[in-house]
């Protein structure tokens, strides 16, 4: 587990993204020693491009998010903000986290929290949190906590645009590898991170506070 708090990958009714994954897979082994998934025996590496031009691809699928008359992406400016954060997330996401776990990754990473805001109201609709640090010393390892979106805002790709925009601040920084859990029940969530080219890379039992199992996902970048 990433930190002292169990937190929760997505929700059950987040919308997938289509053909939208940031990079390819080829079928050599990778050399990481680790527990896989049933459905993930043989893990595979991944080929990347240059970092620049790797952003390029992200700036490229997100050019869109510029036009929407609807809602607007923006990240996270100031406390002013964290009320709206903590009453979207706790609606959305399974268990309940306290006002510290908030602060612990927002105010540690601030430009790695990124928000969906209705154009014309200004109502918060949609947050993703990550944190960026070392991991065993070695490898920048970047970490998605929470995302949440507002029932009626889904199926509009929100959730997809904020992962990428998580991604893209965290390459940029340098980042090696991403990951983050999600329930082995929540569909929704394990199409949208593996259409973006997280693969599943263990199964933690009962890792959640309701005593369901999760997925660790993994994103390899180097």
């Amino acid at each position: 587990m990433e930190s002292t708090t169990t937190l929760n990958g997505v929700d059950h009714e987040i919308e997938s993204s289509n053909n939208t994954s940031i990079i390819n897979h080829n079928d050599e082994l990778s050399n990481e020693n680790i527990h896989s998934c049933d459905s993930h025996e043989n893990q595979s590496t991944i080929k990347l491009d240059n970092d620049a031009e790797l952003i390029l691809k992200l700036n490229n699928l997100l050019l869109d998010d510029q036009t929407d008359s609807e809602i607007y992406f923006h990240s996270y400016q100031s406390e002013n903000e964290m009320s709206s954060i903590m009453s979207l997330i706790s609606g959305t996401l399974s268990e309940p986290y306290s006002i510290y776990t908030y602060r612990y990754f927002i105010h540690n990473w601030p430009d790695l929290c990124f928000l969906c805001s209705n154009r014309k109201t200004n109502e918060l609709i949609g947050a993703i949190v990550s944190k960026l640090d070392l991991h065993k010393k070695v490898l920048r390892r970047g970490y998605i906590a929470m995302l949440a979106i507002n029932e009626e805002y889904r199926r509009k790709k929100i959730a997809s645009k904020l992962v990428l925009m998580s991604i893209r601040e965290m390459i940029k920084r340098g980042c090696d590898e991403i990951v983050l859990e999600a329930e082995v029940t929540n569909d929704a969530a394990l199409n949208l991170y593996e259409n973006l080219g997280f693969l599943r890379e263990k199964r933690l039992y009962r890792y959640y506070l309701n005593g369901v199992d999760a997925y660790r996902l993994k994103l390899w970048l180097k």
